[in-house]
C-alpha cells in the first residue's frame, strides 16, 4: 500500500491485532477501519471519540486519496483544543490517515493502557520524538 501524503510504499506491521501501515518517509500512520477501536481500553470511549470526529471545512491542507479505494478523503476534526487535530477519513469507511505525530496527540489524550505494547508502539517508537522525515531521507540515501 503506499503513503496518501507521499506516494511512496508503507511499512506493514500486525501487533496485538492491529495492523499499522507505516510511512517512513514522512512518518504518517494508515489504521485500518476498525482498528482505532482496538486500541482502547473502552469500547464506550472508541465510540464516542470517533463519533466526535467532526468533518472539517476550509482547511489549507492538501486533498489526500484513500490508499485503499483512491477516493477523496475528508478532512476530520479530531480534537485537539486550542492546537486541532486534523486527520483524514476516507469517504467509504476505509480507515483514517493520521500525519506525523497526530496518533501520538490522539493517543496522548485518552483512556489507553500505556502497557499495551501496540500503544507503546505508536506513541514511543512511532511518536514525533523518534520520527523525523529528514532523517529517514538520509538514511535512506546511502
Amino acid at each position: 500500500m503506499n503513503c496518501p501524503a507521499c506516494k511512496n510504499a508503507m511499512l506493514v506491521l500486525e501487533l496485538e491485532q492491529v495492523e499499522i501501515d507505516y510511512c517512513c518517509d514522512c512518518c504518517g500512520i494508515w489504521l485500518d477501519a476498525g482498528e482505532l477501536e482496538l486500541l482502547f481500553e473502552d469500547s464506550n470511549q472508541a465510540g464516542q471519540l470517533i463519533k466526535s470526529f467532526a468533518t472539517s471545512t476550509g482547511l489549507n491542507e492538501n486533498i489526500r486519496r484513500c490508499p485503499i479505494c483512491r477516493a477523496k478523503m475528508d478532512k476530520v476534526d479530531a480534537g485537539g483544543g486550542n492546537e486541532p487535530i486534523v486527520i483524514d477519513r476516507c469517504a467509504k469507511s476505509h480507515g483514517l490517515w493520521f500525519d506525523r505525530g497526530e496518533l501520538s496527540r490522539i493517543l496522548s489524550k485518552g483512556n489507553f493502557d500505556k502497557e499495551k505494547k501496540v500503544i507503546k508502539l505508536l506513541t514511543e517508537v512511532f511518536g514525533v520524538k523518534n520520527c523525523s522525515p529528514q532523517r529517514h531521507r538520509e538514511k535512506n540515501a546511502y
